[in-house]
């Protein structure tokens, strides 16, 4: 039985902790003087990327003050090649970006693996334009690929701080020998670690400094009801989406 994708995630993990502890530490320092004015942090990916968005709204263990930007026609469940195609259209982030929320007081979290496609590209320097600070996760092992916005830019070099996921071109972690195609994808996994990690450290952040930051208690234990409802009052208008 091949044990090779925990491996490689072990891996993966130490990889990008290694490579990332100042930009982490940077990020986090972003984020906590984001909420210490008020603000939210704002999560958006196309495709699988989507995900990260919602691994930390609404999350048991999570901070209150995430709002997924959940655009549809780039999550597949609208069908997965026409999200491919929606995610390369150079115009299409013009059809909802104005239509956000954002203020410039807020953070913005942008997630994708590769970094070299338009619509991620447009959402990160749409948020510096209006003053928001930008943190990206991306694969810069895919900088040596030519990217497919036009101005020549990869998602990377929009952002105020860049989080390098480390995984490798295609995604795919494990080999099979007698298989051309490598198998099992890792940027799930260590795109929901990094985030998780980072606001983690935003908030170690924030109660050294003696700020609380609400945070969601399980619905699944006594009590959490009236613990959520109370941490999400200063903050529920802006999330959205109860």
């Amino acid at each position: 039985m091949n044990n090779g994708y925990f491996s490689a995630i072990q891996n993966l993990f130490t990889k990008v902790n290694e490579k990332n502890k100042q930009v982490m530490q940077q990020s986090a320092s972003i984020l906590a003087e984001c909420f210490e004015r008020d603000g939210i942090l704002h999560v958006f990916g196309c495709g699988h990327s989507h995900m990260i968005a919602e691994e930390v709204f609404y999350r048991a263990g999570g901070i209150v003050p995430v709002r997924p930007v959940l655009i549809e026609d780039v999550m597949l469940h609208k069908g997965a090649l026409r999200s491919s195609e929606m995610e390369r259209d150079p115009c299409f982030a013009d059809t909802f970006l104005p239509l956000q929320p954002f203020e410039p007081n807020d953070a913005l979290l942008v997630v994708s693996t590769s970094g070299r496609n338009p619509v991620p590209i447009e959402v990160a320097q749409y948020g510096k334009e209006i003053g928001m600070k930008v943190i990206t996760i991306s694969s810069h092992a895919y900088h040596s690929l030519s990217t497919r916005h036009s101005s020549g830019i990869f998602l990377s070099e929009t952002a105020t701080i860049a989080i390098d996921s480390c995984i490798p071109q295609g995604d795919a972690l494990v080999t099979i020998e007698g298989l051309e195609t490598p198998i099992g994808p890792g940027s799930t996994i260590i795109n929901a670690a990094i985030v998780n990690d980072l606001i983690i450290k935003t908030t170690e952040i924030l109660h050294k400094n003696g700020i609380a930051v609400p945070i969601f208690k399980s619905g699944n234990i006594d009590g959490a009801e009236e613990h959520n409802e109370r941490a999400m009052r200063k903050y529920r208008d802006r999330i959205g989406m109860f």
